[in-house]
C-alpha cells in the first residue's frame, strides 16, 4: 500500500509544482464539490422546477454521505497531509514536501473521498433530471438531441474531473480515494432511479429512516471501539498535522456531517408533509413561473444570508444538536415556510385585483 500512496504523493507534488497558477480555480472546483452546496444552492435551484427532483437530489445526497462515512471507517484510508509525515517508506533525506492550504485539512478518513461523492452524485441527478426533461420536450432534431446530450455528459465529466483534480491539489485525498468516491457517488444516484417511493413518502417513513441512518453509525461506532479499534483515529492525526490549528473545523469530523444531513432529511420529511406545502407548492400558485422564480430568488437569497450564522465551537455535542436544527430549518424554509409565505402575498395582490 505504500507504493500506491507514493504513487499518489508524486501525482500531487507534479500538481502543486506545475498548476501553482490554478489554485484559485481549483480552490473554487473544491468549493463546488462541497456537499453543504446541495442544501444551500443545489437543492433551491432544482426543488421549485422539479419537486421530484429536489427531493431525490435530498435523499441521494444523505444516503451517498451516510455510505460516504461508513466506508471511511471501513476502509480506513490516509489521508497525503499526514502519510508523508508519518511513514517511513521514505528516507529521512527524501521524504517529500506537500503544501497545505485552509481546505487541507479535513479530520476523517480519507477513503473514499466525501466532495468527489457527493458531487458526482448530485451532479448526476442534476444531468439525468435535465436528460428525462428532454423526452418530454419540442426538441425533434435528432442531432440536436445528440448534441445536448454529449453537451451535458460532458459538463458533467469536466466538472467532476475538476473537483477530484482539486482535492487531490491541496492534499487533502489520494487520486484513487477520488476516483472511488466519483464512482460511488453515481453508483447511488442511480439507485435513486429505481427508487420512487420516496417522492411521496409520509413523514413516519422520514423519521423511520433518520433512527436508522443514525442509529447503524452508533452501533458501528461502538463496534469497532469494542474492537479495540478507534473510529476518530483520524481527528487526532489531523491535530498533529496539519499545519495551521485554526484550519481544522468541526463541521469535518465524522459525526458532524451525519448530523447535518439528518437534519436536512427531518427537515425535508417535515416540509413535503405540512399543509404550507400543500397550500403553495401544491396549489394553484405552484404551477406558475412566476411563484416558482419568486420562491427560487427569496430561498437563494435567505440561505446566502442564513449561511452567516456561524454555529459556537466550543463544545462538539452542542454544535452537532445546533447544527441538526439549522439543517433541518433549510429544506423547511425552502420548501415550506418561504413558498407559503409568497403564495399569501399572491393571493393578497390577486384580491386586490379583484
Amino acid at each position: 500500500m505504500d507504493y500506491f500512496y507514493s504513487f499518489g504523493v508524486a501525482i500531487i507534488q507534479h500538481l502543486q509544482s506545475n498548476y501553482r497558477g490554478c489554485h484559485d480555480f481549483l480552490n473554487f472546483m473544491s468549493t463546488v464539490g462541497d456537499p453543504r452546496n446541495i442544501f444551500s444552492v443545489y437543492f433551491p435551484l432544482w426543488f421549485h422546477l422539479s419537486h421530484n427532483v429536489g427531493t431525490k437530489m435530498i435523499w441521494a445526497a444523505v444516503i451517498g454521505d451516510w455510505f460516504n462515512l461508513i466506508f471511511k471507517w471501513i476502509l480506513f484510508g490516509q489521508r497525503p497531509y499526514w502519510w508523508v509525515q508519518e511513514t517511513h517508506f521514505y528516507h529521512n533525506d527524501s521524504a517529500p514536501h506537500l503544501d497545505q492550504f485552509p481546505i487541507t485539512c479535513e479530520t476523517g478518513p480519507g477513503s473514499p473521498s466525501g466532495h468527489a461523492m457527493g458531487s458526482s452524485c448530485v451532479w448526476y441527478v442534476m444531468i439525468t433530471s435535465a436528460l428525462d426533461s428532454t423526452k418530454h420536450s419540442n426538441v425533434s432534431n435528432v442531432h440536436r438531441l445528440r448534441l445536448l446530450r454529449f453537451c451535458l455528459w460532458a459538463a458533467f465529466w469536466a466538472i467532476q474531473l475538476s473537483v477530484c483534480v482539486s482535492r487531490v491539489f491541496i492534499a487533502t485525498h489520494f487520486p484513487h480515494q477520488v476516483i472511488l468516491g466519483l464512482f460511488a457517488g453515481v453508483l447511488v444516484a442511480e439507485a435513486f432511479d429505481h427508487i420512487p417511493s420516496v417522492y411521496n413518502a409520509s413523514l413516519k417513513v422520514y423519521l423511520q429512516a433518520n433512527i436508522f441512518l443514525f442509529s447503524f453509525p452508533v452501533c458501528f461506532f461502538f463496534l469497532l471501539v469494542l474492537m479495540d479499534c478507534d473510529p476518530l483515529w483520524s481527528v487526532a492525526k489531523a491535530k498533529e498535522w496539519c499545519a495551521s490549528p485554526e484550519w481544522i473545523h468541526l463541521d469535518t469530523t465524522p459525526f458532524a456531517g451525519l448530523v447535518r444531513n439528518l437534519g436536512a432529511l427531518f427537515g425535508l420529511g417535515l416540509a413535503v408533509n405540512s399543509e404550507m406545502f400543500v397550500q403553495s407548492c401544491k396549489g394553484k400558485n405552484g404551477s406558475k413561473s412566476i411563484f416558482k422564480v419568486t420562491c427560487v430568488t427569496a430561498t437563494l437569497a435567505f440561505l446566502q444570508l442564513y449561511d452567516l450564522i456561524k454555529m459556537p465551537t466550543d463544545s462538539e455535542v452542542l454544535f452537532c444538536v445546533l447544527s441538526f436544527c439549522k439543517s433541518a430549518s433549510i429544506p423547511l424554509g425552502v420548501v415550506a415556510v418561504i413558498p407559503y409565505c409568497v403564495h399569501l402575498l399572491m393571493r393578497d395582490e390577486e384580491r386586490k385585483l379583484d
